[in-house]
């Protein structure tokens, strides 16, 4: 089989100039890079040349590659003058047939623009309605569960309780402790500027205490919790097993939402008292270190420097914390779709939605008690 190079000679005749091509203009020569790049050059050349003919019948093969290159460099056009053999004018006209232009991409207009916006509203208002029927849903079982407390689900919010507080222990404190070790160097190099080293304990007592110790856990928690249940919650859409407790008369919000908005909500103060307190250890430790503030000392001013206030608004704000993370792990997991790509989505989302909100509320619970416990 014959497999010359491609060649193209640009030749001066008493026409005009006239673009000779020879060789093997097929897939297998042209596949290789510098070939198809000296080619193409070649050919974009000899296409601005105003009146060249073109000369295809010293070819030895031309394929649908070489009749693709040629006809994009004529702009999709037969030239002027053209001579070849009928083989050769079957293939052009085959590729010509079948060449479509890609589309321009449409331009920005303030009508999508408007059509985005209201969509995305649209989908928060979506949400928004979700999550208030799923909040007025369990408010009414914990009215059934005050009015009939033996037959309350409590080994499901138990073992909820277990896998959601005593297991993330560990990381809780790991992250916590150094946290603080961190804040507590940071500040260090500051304070020792301005000789005020002892005012350590102030600052690492209000920021862990008041803010970081409960935005710590929750954005554990919400990473660590909110995805588990959201995934077990899909996985049980996707496995049909909703269904069947729909047929079988068993409510989800009494069975699914209640025990583990129950369990977060036990467990969130509990997890930010822990992670708070191995931050103010590496804190502590830090400052010992850095600025030699003894561990005594540190406990001895730590009351005097922070109100009791700080403490209880930590913990009624891990409570909502715990809620919000609950119900939208829920949430999410009940729209969750009979397939793994939408689970996956779902998963994601009230992730993401759950720190988001933790964000959110707890700005609010600092502009709302800002004279609280300062």
């Amino acid at each position: 089989m014959i497999n010359t190079a491609p060649t193209l000679i640009l030749k001066a005749t008493a026409t005009g100039p006239c673009a000779m091509l020879g060789g093997c203009w097929s897939a297998a020569r042209l596949a290789e890079p510098a070939c198809w790049e000296q080619v193409s050059r070649e050919v974009a050349q000899c296409s601005k040349s105003a009146g060249c003919a073109w000369d295809l019948r010293a070819l030895d093969r031309l394929d649908h590659t070489g009749a693709q290159l040629l006809w994009n460099a004529w702009g999709h056009q037969w030239p002027g003058q053209i001579q070849m053999h009928p083989g050769q004018r079957a293939m052009l006209e085959r590729v010509a047939r079948y060449t479509t232009v890609a589309p321009k991409p449409p331009g920005i207009r303030l009508l999508t623009l408007f059509l985005k916006l209201g969509e995305a509203i649209w989908v928060v208002f979506d949400h928004a309605k979700g999550m208030l029927r799923l909040l007025g849903q369990l408010l009414l079982d914990v009215i059934k569960l005050v009015r009939a407390p033996r037959r309350g689900p409590w080994r499901d919010v138990s073992g909820n309780l277990y896998h959601i507080g005593a297991t993330a222990l560990p990381i809780t404190a790991l992250v916590g402790f150094m946290i603080g070790i961190v804040l507590a160097y940071l500040m260090s190099r500051q304070l020792r500027q301005f000789g005020a080293d002892t005012f350590i304990v102030n600052i690492l007592g209000i920021a862990l205490i008041r803010e970081l110790g409960p935005m710590l856990a929750a954005i554990l928690i919400a990473g660590r919790s909110g995805s588990a249940i959201t995934a077990q919650i899909g996985v049980m859409r996707v496995t049909e097993e909703l269904d069947a407790m729909r047929v079988m008369g068993i409510a989800k919000g009494y069975r699914l939402v209640l025990p583990r908005a129950i369990a977060i909500a036990i467990a969130m103060p509990l997890i930010t008292v822990w992670t708070t307190a191995a931050a103010m250890l590496g804190g502590m430790l830090a400052a010992d270190l850095v600025l030699g503030v003894t561990p005594a000392y540190f406990f001895a001013t730590l009351p005097g420097a922070v109100a009791i206030g700080n403490l209880w608004l930590a913990l009624g704000k891990s409570v909502v914390f715990g809620l919000l993370i609950a119900l939208i792990g829920c949430h999410y997991g009940l729209r969750v779709k009979p397939n793994t790509e939408s689970l996956g989505q779902g998963t994601t989302a009230s992730v993401v939605t759950s720190i988001t909100m933790v964000l959110l509320v707890d700005a609010a619970f600092a502009v709302i008690f800002k004279n609280v416990g300062l």
